[in-house]
């Protein structure tokens, strides 16, 4: 053998096929049913939820964005904290042609909680928080059965 063929070099890219030279499998669920969400898609579900709740009594909510943050930054909100006092939430005032927005730390109230239902009621908490506080109310104003179980 005058000519050998050269090994392929192992490439950073993915595995096309394994040892066996069987294909990657597929999704083990398919993309409409509950199950292929992720956990932070299902977190921003449970604050449009929320949202929604609020916005048919209060109407001028959809003049305000929602985002859903994995942390609070160390820097620059200007709110201190520490590790007793981690913020679930905050706000971000209108300004300079921007919209007020809220803020929810998906990370901080996912450690918070248990399930799927106590989840719900504490982002559904930290929204009506954030919400009376941009709009400059009380809780109990913004939601009537705001902390009751």
């Amino acid at each position: 053998m005058d000519n050998p063929v050269p090994p392929r070099a192992a490439g950073p890219g993915p595995r096309r096929r394994d040892r066996h030279g069987r294909g990657m499998r597929g999704p083990i669920a398919p993309p409409q049913v509950p199950l292929a969400a992720s956990r932070a898609d299902a977190f921003a579900d449970l604050v449009q939820d929320s949202v929604e709740r609020l916005e048919r009594r209060w109407p001028q909510l959809a003049e305000m964005d929602f985002m859903v943050l994995e942390v609070p930054r160390l820097d620059g909100s200007g709110v201190p904290w520490n590790d007793e006092a981690v913020p679930l939430g905050g706000t971000i005032p209108a300004r300079d042609g921007r919209r007020a927005r809220v803020v929810v730390y998906r990370r901080p109230v996912e450690i918070r909680t248990k399930g799927r239902d106590e989840r719900a009621a504490l982002v559904h908490e930290v929204v009506v928080e954030q919400v009376a506080e941009l709009l400059g109310l009380t809780p109990e104003t913004v939601d009537p059965r705001y902390g009751e179980d």
